[in-house]
Formats: structure tokens, C-alpha cells, sequence
């Protein structure tokens, strides 16, 4: 199963081509995450994964208000003064499809190591229909869609000012490194030492199931964290 994780490794050893923060901007672009928030059932699992996690691990940051538990389905850079246009593409796809419906799988808990730290997550089944999803948001925010990003384009905090490079190339590459048959959807938990990981992956996972319970979209920020909400719709089944 661990296969399913290789995209978030590729994000967290920096496995791009390109570094992006060389990369000159003449107008300002926005790194966007947009992804389905889960409903009740996976909110309660991921927060108290994530308490179990800053128990061991109180440097970790907590699942709040601008950390929000979701799956991302595409981070794209775009032009900023094209936000409005993007809103606006991602609710007609909206339109076509119906995500309140469906019935998602957890798969497992699983972890990557980045500067010896591991950063966990709550794996999930990738269905044709978030693969058919995520190709249809690939295809409309395209027209506003910039190469290359910096760090600039990421939401940070006097509290939390940086942005690493792998986080820069993960979006850069996000298409087609983690599109279509390489897409695995993910719920990150939080961050903790290895060892403890290694001990939480390694008991028996209860699988369960959940359904989206809104789309937004997020300015991104360090390690891919959904921290400034631009647009949300809720959904309805």
C-alpha cells in the first residue's frame, strides 16, 4: 500500500525538476489548493489523530482554523487578478458533478521523513470519480495557470514566515506528478517524530468511510497546508 504514498514522498525529498524560486513573476501569482473538506466522520478521525500526534510531538502544529483537515484534488500557481475567474471555472465543473454523493475509503495511516521529521496522513481510496474530477479542474483553471511559482505566492504568518523548497516544487509539479494515475488522495494528520510513526502505522487501521461536505479553494501554505480560504461552496447530496 505504502505505493500510494509516493506522491507525498516525491513532495517532501523535493523530487522537481525545476526549483521554482529562481523563477522571476511580473504579475503576482497565488499558490491555490483545491480540495473537498470531509464531513463529520473524517474531521473527528483526523483530529484525534492529530491530538495523538502533538502529544508525542508538541512542536507539531494542531488542525485549526487555518490548518483544515481536506483532500486535495489540485495546487495550481495562478494569477492572482485572475482569482475571480478561477472561482468561477471551479464552479462549473462543480455543476457537473455531484461529490456529496459519493462514499470515500480510508485506506490507512502512512508517513514520509523530511529533515527527520515525519509528516503522517490518512490515506484514501482514489475512485475514477475524484480522478475524473481532478482532470476537469486541470482542464479550466489552465487558462490561469502560471509555470513556475515562488515563494511569494504562498500565505505565511510573522508566527510561520517560511516556505520551503520542497513545498514550492510540489506545486510546481503537482501536474503531472500527482494527476491522474499517480493522484492519491489524503487527509495530512500532522507532523511527529519517526519512531512514534512508525509505531501508529504498524497497528490495525479501522477502515472507514466519509463523503465531501464542501470544495474550497485555499492559498496554500508551508508543507501544503490549506491556510487562507478564498472560496468555498458547500455541497449538498
Amino acid at each position: 500500500m505504502r505505493r500510494y504514498f509516493n506522491v507525498i514522498a516525491a513532495f517532501m525529498t523535493g523530487f522537481a525538476l525545476f526549483a521554482g524560486s529562481g523563477v522571476a513573476q511580473e504579475r503576482p501569482v497565488t499558490a491555490i489548493d483545491i480540495a473537498l473538506e470531509p464531513d463529520a466522520a473524517m474531521i473527528q478521525h483526523a483530529e484525534a489523530a492529530n491530538a495523538r500526534l502533538r502529544a508525542v510531538f508538541p512542536a507539531g502544529y494542531a488542525l485549526d482554523a487555518t490548518h483544515r483537515p481536506h483532500i486535495t484534488i489540485l495546487q495550481r500557481f495562478v494569477h492572482t487578478a485572475a482569482l475571480d475567474k478561477v472561482h468561477a471555472a471551479v464552479a462549473v465543473v462543480l455543476a457537473t458533478e455531484n461529490p456529496a454523493g459519493w462514499t470515500l475509503n480510508t485506506l490507512k495511516y502512512d508517513f514520509i521523513v523530511s529533515d527527520q521529521t515525519g509528516v503522517a496522513a490518512l490515506l484514501v481510496e482514489p475512485t475514477d470519480q475524484l480522478i475524473r474530477f481532478q482532470q476537469k479542474l486541470i482542464d479550466a483553471v489552465a487558462p490561469f495557470t502560471v509555470e513556475k511559482g515562488t515563494a511569494a505566492a504562498f500565505f505565511t504568518t510573522a508566527e510561520e514566515p517560511d516556505i520551503n523548497q520542497p513545498t514550492i516544487d510540489y506545486v510546481n509539479r503537482y501536474v503531472p506528478d500527482s494527476s491522474g494515475k499517480k493522484f492519491m488522495p489524503h487527509v495530512t494528520i500532522g507532523v511527529a517524530s519517526p519512531a512514534d510513526l512508525k509505531k501508529m502505522v504498524a497497528e490495525p487501521f479501522d477502515a472507514f468511510t466519509f463523503s465531501p461536505a464542501a470544495l474550497s479553494v485555499y492559498q496554500l501554505g508551508n508543507f501544503g497546508t490549506a491556510r487562507n480560504k478564498l472560496r468555498a461552496w458547500q455541497l449538498k447530496p
